[in-house]
C-alpha cells in the first residue's frame, strides 16, 4: 500500500489543563480567561517558575536555566500562563517531558540547548537586519519601496529567545544592555506620520513594537486612525504575537469594540486591516486561541495571518510544520503566511537550520495545503529583505554561504544604484557544515573587537561587512556543492 509522507487527520483543539500544574491548582475559569489575571501572574524568573511547577522538576533543571540566564539569554524571561501552559500539555511535566518540549525549546531555553561550540556565528549581530540603519523616523523601518515597519514600543507580553530584535525590545539581560527610543511616544508617532505624508510611494504599514498589545488601546487606536487619514496608504498589518500567548487580551470588549470601529473605517477608506501573530507550534494553537482570531475576523479584519519562525527542535520538519498549519487553518482560521529562518543573532546557532534544509522543508510542505494557505519559507536577508529559500543567486555549501541578489534599492542605498546589481550573503549555522567547512571557519573566523570580514568562496576575505562591499563576481555555483546533502 503506497503510504503518504504525510497523513493529514483532523484534530479538535485542546486548551490544556492548568490546574494540573501545582501553583495553579487552584485558578478558576474566569481568572484563566482575564487578560488582567494574566498579565499579573506572568512568570518574569525562576522563583516565580519554581512556584507554578512545585515539586515537579529538580534543582538540576533550574540551574541549567539559572545558567542561561546568566551566560547566554539575550532576552529576559517573561512567560505568560496561557503560553507557559502549552508546554507539556498532555499531561503532568517532568524534567524529561519539559527538555523536550518544542515550546520551552524557544520561550524558556536553558544552557544546555545551546551549542557549545558555535555558540554563535561570527557574522552574528544585534540589530541583525540592520533595521536601525534604515530609520526614517526613530522606530520607522523604511526597508522595502512600499512598505515600512512602524515600531510603536519595545515591550512584548512574552518574551521569545529567538527575537530578531533582542537589542531593543525587553529589558536587559547579563549579556545585552537593551537600546531606548531616546524619543516621547507622541512625538515618534508624529515623525512617522509626516514621514508617511511626504512619501506617497509607501502604502503598506506594519505597526509592531515589541507588540501592539502593550500599547494603551486608545493609543492603538488613535495611531491607526491617524494613519487611515494618510492618502497613500492601503494595507495596515497589527503584529501581535499576544494572539497565541496573550488571546485573551484580544477578546477583551474594549479591544473587540475598537477594532469593530477601525475595521469599518479602513473599509470605507478603501484601505485593509489585518492582523499577524506568531506561533511555532501547532499545540500552542488552543480554543482560547481560536476564539481570539475569530473574534478578530468577525470585528472585519481583512485576515488574521501566522509567520512563524523556523527553529530547529521546535518545527524544524515537515511534520511539525504541516501539524501547526493545519491546526492554524482548520482550528483557528488563521492563514500560515510565513515561515522565516531564525535570524543572525547572537547565541542562536542552536536554533538556526541551513539554506538547504529550508528548502527541504518547503519542499516537502507542497501539496498538502490549500495554495492560498501554503506559507511560503524565507530567508530575510541582511541589507536585502525577505527571499524565499529558493531564490539563491549561489550556493557554497561547503562554507555554507548563500548569495542573493536585490531588485530595489533600500533608502540607505539610493546614492548608489550599484547595490542594485550587486550579491548580498547569508550564512548557514557553522554545525551544519562539513568538517572541512567547520574547520576553515575556526582558522578564519575573526576574534572578538576585529572588524567582521566577508568571506570569499576561494577562501580570502573581501574587506568589512557593509552594504556598499560587493560580493564576489565569481559566484559559487547554485546547487548541493560539497557540502551535506539532504536527509
Amino acid at each position: 500500500m503506497n503510504i503518504q509522507p504525510y497523513r493529514y487527520q483532523h484534530r479538535d483543539l485542546v486548551e490544556p489543563d492548568w490546574t494540573r500544574l501545582p501553583g495553579w491548582r487552584d485558578v478558576t475559569c474566569a481568572e484563566w480567561e482575564s487578560a488582567q489575571w494574566q498579565r499579573a501572574h506572568c512568570v518574569k524568573n525562576i522563583a516565580q517558575l519554581r512556584m507554578v511547577f512545585g515539586d515537579l522538576l529538580p534543582d538540576s533543571f533550574y540551574i541549567d536555566l539559572d545558567r542561561d540566564r546568566s551566560e547566554r539569554a539575550t532576552m529576559a524571561m517573561l512567560l505568560p500562563p496561557q503560553m507557559l501552559n502549552t508546554m507539556v500539555p498532555d499531561r503532568v511535566p517532568d524534567a524529561a517531558a519539559l527538555y523536550a518540549d518544542p515550546v520551552r525549546r524557544y520561550m524558556l531555553p536553558v544552557f544546555s540547548d545551546r551549542d557549545q561550540n558555535w555558540t554563535s556565528h561570527p557574522y552574528s549581530t544585534r540589530d541583525s537586519l540592520h533595521e536601525q540603519e534604515m530609520w526614517a523616523a526613530e522606530g520607522l523601518t523604511h526597508r522595502y519601496p512600499t512598505k515600512v515597519l512602524a515600531e510603536l514600543l519595545s515591550t512584548c507580553p512574552q518574551y521569545c529567545g529567538h527575537c530578531t530584535r533582542m537589542d531593543l525590545v525587553g529589558t536587559s539581560t547579563p549579556q545585552v544592555h537593551k537600546l531606548t527610543f531616546l524619543g516621547r511616544p507622541d512625538s515618534r508617532q508624529d515623525a512617522m506620520i509626516e514621514y508617511l505624508r511626504r512619501s506617497p510611494h509607501v502604502r503598506d504599514v506594519v505597526v509592531s513594537g515589541g507588540d501592539v498589545a502593550n500599547v494603551p488601546w486608545k493609543s492603538l487606536e488613535q495611531f491607526v486612525h491617524r494613519l487611515l487619514e494618510v492618502e497613500s496608504i492601503r494595507d495596515i498589518r497589527l503584529a501581535s504575537k499576544a494572539l497565541v500567548g496573550l488571546p485573551q487580551h484580544w477578546l477583551q470588549g474594549t479591544v473587540r469594540s475598537g477594532m469593530d470601529r477601525l475595521a469599518s473605517l479602513a473599509r470605507s477608506r478603501g484601505a485593509h486591516l489585518a492582523i499577524h501573530t506568531h506561533a511555532n507550534c501547532a499545540q500552542s494553537v488552543t480554543p482560547l486561541v481560536a476564539d481570539a482570531a475569530k473574534a478578530m475576523l468577525d470585528s472585519g479584519v481583512r485576515d488574521v495571518r501566522n509567520q512563524g519562525v523556523l527553529l530547529r527542535g521546535v518545527n524544524d520538519s515537515h511534520d511539525r510544520l504541516l501539524d501547526l498549519c493545519f491546526a492554524l487553518l482548520d482550528g483557528a482560521s488563521i492563514m500560515p503566511y510565513y515561515f522565516y529562518m531564525c535570524d543572525m543573532i547572537p547565541n542562536a546557532e542552536h536554533w538556526r537550520i541551513a539554506v538547504w534544509e529550508a528548502q527541504e522543508l518547503q519542499h516537502q510542505i507542497m501539496g498538502y495545503l490549500p495554495g492560498f494557505a501554503t506559507p511560503r519559507v524565507v530567508c530575510d536577508v541582511p541589507y536585502l529583505g525577505k527571499r524565499w529559500v529558493h531564490q539563491i543567486a549561489g550556493y557554497d555549501r561547503q562554507l555554507g554561504i548563500s548569495y542573493w541578489a536585490k531588485n530595489y534599492l533600500t533608502p540607505i542605498e539610493l546614492e548608489d544604484p550599484a547595490a542594485a546589481s550587486r550579491h548580498y550573503e547569508y550564512y548557514d549555522p557553522i554545525p551544519t557544515l562539513p568538517q572541512g567547512g567547520q574547520e576553515w571557519w575556526r582558522r578564519h573566523a575573526p576574534s572578538s573587537g576585529e572588524p567582521l570580514l566577508a568571506p570569499r568562496h576561494d577562501g580570502d576575505f573581501l574587506g568589512p561587512i557593509s552594504p556598499a562591499n560587493p560580493s564576489p563576481s565569481a559566484l559559487p555555483t547554485v546547487g548541493p556543492g560539497p557540502g551535506p546533502q539532504p536527509s
